[in-house]
């Protein structure tokens, strides 16, 4: 499952990675993205790409009414191709979700509770989680373009955290993604656990658990981290 996540990076690092022309609007860091919020996402037209705010929630064309996207925030990988709501946005409508970091929430020992986590590359720097996306018009005409982030099971660090996490995308596997003409086959194949750069994770404040909260306190490690260099430095004293 991926419920929460990040994009902090400014535009024009967003634009130096995924090579997008400048959008008609103002992008905000955001510390503590949650469901039914606007968030970034990267699309494909015939002039290029393109960045814009989708809802996050996807609500199919067909829905008589939007509430149904409170419940499509995620599509899962191993049966999205089975889902009505989903086999349309597969075959026609994928996107790019700009990300640099997601929470999930792992469990204490003991049961006591679960702990906040954020998870990023190593580098920090920002990635792609592979989307899918829908056009809804209401009776009096206006639209909203919504989103869900796929997801995949988990492997690596992941796995002692959660048994979901969403499917990262490296620049390759992102240009397969947006091409409408690639097979399904060939796009079913991406949609795999992460196997590019190491991945991080560390625990946060309860901050992140309010979707109110979107602030940079919410990124901000719960408690200090040593530094390689500092347990270096112990080991060898």
């Amino acid at each position: 499952m991926c419920g929460r996540y990040t994009q902090t990076a400014s535009l024009e690092k967003l634009q130096e990675r995924f090579g997008f022309r400048p959008p008609g609007f103002e992008l905000k860091p955001r510390h503590n993205i949650a469901p039914s919020q606007d968030a970034p996402v990267i699309v494909l037209d015939r002039d290029g790409r393109r960045l814009e705010l989708f809802h996050w929630g996807l609500i199919p064309s067909w829905a008589q009414d939007p509430s149904m996207g409170r419940r499509l925030i995620n599509a899962r990988a191993e049966t999205l191709m089975e889902k009505p709501s989903f086999r349309r946005s597969f075959d026609e409508r994928r996107c790019l979700v700009a990300a640099d970091g997601f929470y999930e929430w792992a469990p204490r020992p003991g049961g006591a509770g679960k702990t906040p986590m954020r998870i990023t590359l190593q580098s920090r720097a920002p990635f792609a989680m592979a989307g899918l996306w829908d056009a809804w018009k209401d009776p009096a005409g206006g639209e909203i373009r919504s989103f869900a982030i796929v997801t995949t099971r988990a492997e690596g660090l992941m796995r002692r955290i959660h048994d979901r996490m969403p499917v990262i995308l490296d620049a390759q596997a992102e240009r397969r993604w947006l091409n409408p003409k690639s097979e399904p086959d060939e796009l079913r194949e991406l949609l795999i656990p992460w196997a590019g750069e190491a991945l991080d994770a560390y625990e946060v404040t309860r901050l992140v658990n309010s979707p109110g909260n979107d602030t940079a306190a919410c990124v901000k490690a719960a408690r200090e981290r040593p530094s390689p260099r500092s347990s270096d430095e112990d080991a060898a004293a």
